[in-house]
């Protein structure tokens, strides 16, 4: 069946960005540790691994696995994306921060597209039948809300001389 087989490359693509979402999570949460964004990235973390078991146990129901190459490809990605000059020779930039959030927000925007076309054909595949997208669906819109403040306050930090505890508050 051509379409299941489409199905499964979609979601192990989908799961391949969420290890690079966690690993650009991990970073941001390491470097803005004690921090109100710190803080909400620790629960993020957790979300996206209980989220990524749910497309994981989704693809097995399927008939299919994990396609670890595709993880591994995504999570050397995110590793390179580091390398990206962020204004400072080496260590952590205000900068860093903006583009680090920017690429969680666009992350999330595709999970939640995910989220949205799984929902729509949870009818047709009874095995993603068995997850309740539309939970999935709220939570990745707050999800998204909350990074895009989050987003918007580095960009103050970056380009204004608003400080970290003005812009996100103290934890």
């Amino acid at each position: 069946m051509a379409e299941t087989k489409f199905l499964l490359i979609y979601l192990n693509d989908h799961l391949a960005g969420s290890i690079a979402g966690e690993e650009l999570a991990k970073r941001a949460a390491s470097s803005n540790e004690g921090t109100p964004l710190g803080d909400y990235l620790d629960t993020f973390i957790s979300e996206i691994n209980e989220e990524r078991g749910l497309v994981e146990r989704t693809i097995e129901e399927l008939g299919g696995k994990p396609d670890w190459l595709k993880g591994m490809a995504a999570w050397v990605a995110e590793k390179a994306g580091r390398l990206k000059l962020n204004g400072q020779i080496t260590g952590y930039s205000d900068l860093s921060r903006l583009v680090e959030l920017e690429g969680l927000v666009l992350g999330v925007t595709g999970k939640l597209g995910m989220y949205r076309v799984l929902h729509d054909i949870r009818n047709v595949h009874p095995a993603v039948a068995t997850v309740e997208w539309s939970a999935l669906i709220e939570r990745a819109e707050g999800q998204r809300a909350r990074l895009e403040e989050f987003r918007l306050g580095a960009a103050r930090i970056a380009f204004t001389e608003v400080p970290v505890s003005a812009a996100f508050g103290s934890s």
